[in-house]
Order: C-alpha cells, then sequence, then structure tokens
C-alpha cells in the first residue's frame, strides 16, 4: 500500500509563489541579456580638433629692451669768485633758458670799487710813460753832441721801457677787475632747462660752489641693457619705441652703442635719442624695443600654443589618432599669429585650438579645417 502527502491549501499557494518568483527572475535576466549582447565594443576617440600648419612670412624684426633714462649731458654752473653774497636768483628748477641768459647775480660793490681804483693805476702809469718818453726821447736827440753821457742816454730810455712796462701790468690788472664784475653775473653756459638749483639768496658763496645744474639743450636719452649677443643686430640710425610708465609711447633713434661691457654684468648700452619736448623724463625706468629690420617668421595661430608651467607648447599629428606634445620657444608677436623660433618644423600638422585639454599621446579626432586664416593673416602682416 502506497502513501500520498495530502496537499493542503496554504501549502499550494506557496508552491505557487516559488513557481512565480522563479519564471520572473528567468525572464529579467534574459532581457537584461540580450541588449547586452547586441551592443559591439566601441573605442573611444577622443576630443574632436582641427589641424594647422605652420606659415612663413616677412616680418619686421625687433629687440625687446630695458633701461633708464638720462640726460644727453648735463652742465654745473659755478660760482667763479669767492666770499661775494647772491644778491638776486632769476631762475628756479624746470626754467627753460637759453645761451648767456642771466641765472644770479652776486654783489659787485667791492669788485667796483677796485675796478675805479685800477683805473687811476692805469691813468698814473699812463702818465709816468709819457714823461719817461719825453726824456728818453730827449737823450736820443743830443746823445751824438755829447751833451749826455752814454750811461745817461741808457738810464733815460731804460725808464722809458720800465714805464711802458708799468703800464701793461696796471692794465692787465684792470682786465681782470672788469673779468671778476663780470663773475658777478651768473650766465646759463647752453641752451637747456634747469634740473637743480642750490643757490639761496642771501648765501656767500665760495670759489666753485655748485648754484645750478642744466640738462643741455634739453635732450633726453634711453640707455637700452643691450647683451653680447645682442650686439651685432643693433646699428646706429635704427628706430626705437619705448612705453613710459603712464603707457604713452616715444619713439626714438639709436644713436650709438657703448664700445665696452660692464666686467660684472656683461651687458653694454645702447644710447637712444628722444625728441626734444616729448614726456620722456630723466630717471624714470622704461621698457621699449628697437627695430632691426626684417626677417623671414615661422607663425602659427597664438590659439595653437599651450603655456604650462612657464614653458610653450604645440600638439603635433602623431600617426592618425593620436597627438604628441612639442615644446617650443617663441619670438615675435603680430595680431593672432605667433613666432616659434624653435621646436617645430614647417610641415608640422598642429592642433589649432583645445591643446589646453591635451596631454602627450592623448587620442584625438581629426576633422577638417582650411587655413586661410593663418594664410590671410600672414599675407597681411607687414
Amino acid at each position: 500500500m502506497t502513501f500520498t502527502p495530502k496537499l493542503t491549501r496554504p501549502r499550494l499557494l506557496t508552491v505557487a509563489a516559488i513557481v512565480l518568483l522563479l519564471a520572473g527572475g528567468a525572464w529579467l535576466l534574459k532581457s537584461r541579456a540580450a541588449p547586452a549582447a547586441a551592443v559591439a565594443p566601441t573605442t573611444n576617440a577622443g576630443l574632436s580638433v582641427s589641424a594647422v600648419q605652420p606659415q612663413q612670412a616677412i616680418w619686421g624684426r625687433s629687440l625687446q629692451l630695458s633701461g633708464g633714462l638720462f640726460a644727453w649731458q648735463t652742465a654745473t654752473i659755478a660760482s667763479e669768485e669767492a666770499g661775494l653774497r647772491l644778491t638776486e636768483v632769476l631762475v628756479d628748477v624746470g626754467s627753460v633758458v637759453k645761451r648767456g641768459q642771466l641765472l644770479a647775480r652776486l654783489t659787485d660793490n667791492t669788485i667796483l670799487a677796485d675796478l675805479r681804483a685800477q683805473d687811476a693805476a692805469v691813468a698814473q702809469a699812463r702818465a709816468k710813460l709819457t714823461q719817461a718818453k719825453a726824456e728818453a726821447d730827449r737823450s736820443r736827440a743830443v746823445k751824438d753832441s755829447g751833451a749826455l753821457s752814454e750811461q745817461q742816454v741808457t738810464s733815460y730810455v731804460i725808464a722809458e721801457q720800465t714805464a711802458q712796462a708799468s703800464l701793461d701790468s696796471a692794465i692787465a690788472t684792470l682786465e681782470a677787475q672788469r673779468i671778476k664784475l663780470t663773475h658777478t653775473r651768473i650766465l646759463a653756459v647752453d641752451d637747456g632747462i634747469i634740473s637743480s638749483r642750490s643757490a639761496t639768496l642771501g648765501n656767500v658763496v665760495a670759489s666753485g660752489t655748485e648754484l645750478f645744474q642744466l640738462v643741455r639743450q634739453r635732450r633726453v636719452e634711453w640707455r637700452a641693457e643691450i647683451t653680447g649677443k645682442q650686439l651685432s643686430a643693433l646699428k646706429p640710425g635704427q628706430t626705437a619705441k619705448i612705453t613710459l610708465p603712464d603707457g604713452q609711447q616715444v619713439s626714438g633713434r639709436l644713436r650709438l652703442i657703448g664700445p665696452t661691457l660692464d666686467s660684472n654684468t656683461r651687458n653694454g648700452l645702447a644710447y637712444i635719442d628722444l625728441p626734444i619736448g616729448s614726456a620722456a623724463r630723466p630717471g624714470m625706468y622704461v621698457r621699449g624695443e628697437i627695430d632691426t629690420g626684417q626677417a623671414l617668421a615661422l607663425t602659427v595661430p597664438s590659439s595653437a600654443v599651450v603655456q604650462r608651467d612657464g614653458n610653450s607648447y604645440v600638439f603635433e599629428k602623431d600617426g592618425a589618432t593620436k597627438v604628441a606634445q612639442r615644446q617650443v620657444q617663441t619670438g615675435r608677436r603680430q595680431g593672432d599669429l605667433v613666432e616659434i623660433t624653435s621646436g617645430i618644423t614647417a610641415q608640422a600638422q598642429l592642433v589649432r585650438s583645445g591643446g589646453a585639454f591635451l596631454k602627450d599621446g592623448d587620442p584625438v579626432q581629426w576633422t577638417r579645417a582650411s587655413d586661410s586664416a593663418n594664410t590671410k593673416a600672414n599675407k597681411a602682416a607687414p
């Protein structure tokens, strides 16, 4: 006799629930697996970029330099007489003066008195000469008659010569007094502008005391610091342009190049004349450039150059789908173009823009782009 277990209602419900759960799980697994199998694996192509090739153009060449502004030459105006008091000061710092213009006066009372006394001394010496000459003439007239001895005639002639010498000495002293009188008038030694004044009304000055400093002819020059390597590119007559601290630009011309270099810094100086009356003032420190002619330039758009850690880089096409990072040296700039002096060749294919998001060896997707913008910019460049 076989025993058959009897299924109760709760057990039937439990079995039915388990069957449903198993069927649902199988269906879910099948539905998820099917789409996954249908999707084929793909490779990430990276950033979409366009290529640009460097272009060659004739560009103006210049040297970027810095240096101070100085007076072309300064003149010291000083007192030539000692012990005289300043009675009048007629100019101040910034006064534009002409050669020979009166700048100050010194007291002249004592010199005028000495001058009058010397005038009298000259008159007295001239009278003595007249008397001595008359006596000498008489002695020469009677010399052959025997009325006077040879010794007496010689004495009269010597007295005449002595009187002449005394007159000459008195006249020389008178001329010296007149010169001293002119020294009481302090005059400008050249055209220019007063850059400093130490003359004070009422001061008693000593001989050689500086009273004024004068910037000769109001000429200011830029003394640009240059290296030994830059010397060969410079020639007198080249044009220059400086930028003043307020942003104003002033043009000038290279006058001469210093014949020696400083033994400590190994730098030399280029002397650039600036126009008279410009806003340039001695004592300023400025930056500028000197035009050294024209030369061939290898140029790329500035967007193709990436700055990282103080260096310049471009990304060059490396194979069909990758880029290689190249360090380059940049030079001149014109508009949106920058010169590449080293690091790439003219045949290189570069990433036009977006290099900031790339690194060496990254995969990219190249798109077609025209180089017309770069070409037009180069044609427009002078």
